[in-house]
C-alpha cells in the first residue's frame, strides 16, 4: 500500500475532526481534509522517506491549510475558535471576561495565544505559521499572558 493511501485510511477522520472543530462546517472540513491529503499524496510520492510521525506531519499540513483558508477569506485565525465555544465549559461570566481580556491584546499577541493555548502548537510551529522569529512569538505570548492576568485580576470578585 502506498504511504499516502495508508495515511488516508488511518488518519482521515482525525484530520477531518481537526477541521470540523475549527470551522464548524462539515463542507469546509471535508474540503480542507481533501486538500491535506492531496498535499500528502504529492509530498509522499516524491519523497525518498516518510516522516517519522505521519500524523504529526499531517496536523502540521492541516494547520497551514487552515491558516491559508482564513487568510484567503480575509479572516483572522482567531475566528477559528469563536469565544462562544468557551461558554459551556466556563460559564457566561468567565467566558465574557476571557473574551474581553483577549480583545485587549494586539492581533499579533492574540494569534500567538490562540495558537499556543487553544491549538497546542509549539513556539517553533507558531513562528513558522506567523512568519516571525520564535523569540518574538515567546515575547508576544509572555506579554499577552501578563495583560490577560491583569484583566482577569480586575474582573475577579474580591
Amino acid at each position: 500500500m502506498h504511504p499516502a493511501e495508508d495515511a488516508y485510511r488511518r488518519y482521515r477522520y482525525r484530520i477531518y475532526r481537526f477541521f470540523l472543530v475549527r470551522t464548524g462546517s462539515h463542507h469546509d472540513a471535508e474540503d480542507l481534509t481533501q486538500r491535506v491529503f492531496v498535499d500528502a499524496l504529492t509530498a509522499l510520492s516524491s519523497a525518498d522517506t516518510t516522516p517519522d510521525s505521519v500524523l504529526h506531519w499531517l496536523y502540521a499540513v492541516a494547520q497551514r491549510r487552515l491558516v491559508d483558508e482564513y487568510r484567503r477569506r480575509g479572516r483572522s485565525i482567531d475566528d477559528a475558535i469563536p469565544m462562544s465555544r468557551l461558554e459551556p465549559t466556563y460559564g457566561d461570566d468567565v467566558s465574557s471576561s476571557l473574551a474581553t481580556a483577549l480583545a485587549t491584546l494586539t492581533p499579533e499577541q492574540r494569534t500567538v495565544v490562540v495558537l499556543r493555548l487553544l491549538r497546542g502548537l509549539s513556539f517553533p510551529e507558531i513562528a513558522d505559521l506567523t512568519g516571525v522569529s520564535e523569540d518574538a512569538c515567546k515575547m508576544r505570548f509572555s506579554r499577552a499572558l501578563g495583560a490577560i492576568r491583569i484583566a482577569l485580576h480586575e474582573w475577579a470578585p474580591s
